[in-house]
């Protein structure tokens, strides 16, 4: 079980909860940056932070569905900008929104960095995210096939 935080006494966050908290016994997932490359491993959106925000996204999406998770599961992000501008942060933030990842709110940290790991990277984000538990199956499913009572 998530329960998202907003504190009563402080500044209410755009579209963040100020915490995030996970139920003891609950399976986490937590995922390493995920970078705008492509499956073979060449830059997306060169020079454009928007586009390469996209790419993050899929990549995100890609990695959570590996561990049986989904954008809608993930309680804390951080999001790093190659950028100082408050516009080119607000521009990947609006991705970043638009994604579903705010749906829970998760909470999140977004940062304005010097650089990045790869050679025109503009984009990162880090992630933890809940690993919801299976399903039992039904028990019309999980019951043997009737055989038939006719002799062959």
């Amino acid at each position: 079980m998530i329960q998202r935080v907003t504190v009563p006494g402080l500044f209410p966050p755009p579209t963040y909860a100020h915490a995030s908290v996970v139920e003891a016994g609950t399976k986490l997932a937590f995922l390493a940056g995920s970078v705008p490359l492509d499956a073979d491993g060449k830059l997306v959106g060169e020079g454009d932070p928007v586009r390469q925000a996209g790419q993050v996204i899929a990549n995100l999406g890609e990695q959570l569905r590996a561990v049986g998770s989904d954008l809608e599961h993930v309680v804390s992000t951080d999001v790093y900008v190659v950028s100082g501008e408050p516009a080119t942060l607000s521009a990947v933030w609006d991705v970043v929104e638009a994604s579903g990842l705010s749906t829970g709110p998760h909470s999140s940290t977004l940062i304005g960095v010097a650089c990045l790991g790869y050679r025109g990277q503009l984009v990162e984000i880090t992630a933890t995210a809940v690993v919801p538990e299976e399903k039992p199956p039904t028990a019309a499913a999980s019951a043997p096939a009737s055989r038939s009572s006719r002799p062959d």
